[in-house]
């Protein structure tokens, strides 16, 4: 029964309906019109975090030269991934309040959709982003100690040409 945006489940819970609209944005070669919001989220994730800790010149020439797949959940920047002409993920982040809701999966399949092969680096510590690498088929390439300037290692991941995952991503995109 729905009455009032609320659904009664029974006599004792209620669950508001809430309808989110998700809108894709993009930002390509030289344009920076969502920069500063994806700069802002990185930086909630770097202090909350630890992770993301690129410095603002490198983060902005980086975004100026690559393209960057945005997603606002109701105007609010939920996640963006940036990504070069080769399919290397340079950034990807997605707010912490909105993980598990697919948004990373959607995503890097956006960016599946125009590259054959996607590769990217990982925090060796970073176990959470190992992990969701991991479970959408990226493989761990290599192991390159010092990679990150605060002398932390890196794993070099790969997703690789597999038409059949490259197709299971690309349904992501179109629901």
């Amino acid at each position: 029964m729905v009455a009032d945006g609320e659904v009664i489940l029974d006599a004792h819970a209620r669950v508001a309906v809430v309808s989110v609209t998700v809108e894709k944005r993009v930002d390509g070669p030289g344009e920076t019109d969502y920069a500063d919001e994806a700069w802002e989220l990185k930086e909630r994730i770097r202090r909350s975090e630890g992770v993301l800790k690129q410095r603002k010149r490198f983060f902005m020439d980086a975004y100026r030269r690559a393209t960057t797949h945005l997603l606002y959940l109701d105007e609010d920047l939920a996640g963006f991934a940036t990504v070069r002409r080769d399919g290397y993920i340079l950034f990807l982040a997605v707010a912490p309040e909105r993980r598990g809701e697919g948004l990373g999966r959607r995503l890097v399949a956006e960016v599946a959709e125009d590259h054959r092969t996607v590769t990217c680096h990982a925090r060796a510590t970073n176990e959470r982003a190992l992990d969701f690498y991991e479970s959408i088929g990226f493989e761990i390439k290599r192991r390159i100690e010092s990679y990150y300037e605060d002398d932390g290692d890196a794993y070099f991941l790969r997703l690789g040409p597999d038409e059949r995952l490259r197709d299971r991503l690309s349904e992501l995109i179109r629901r």
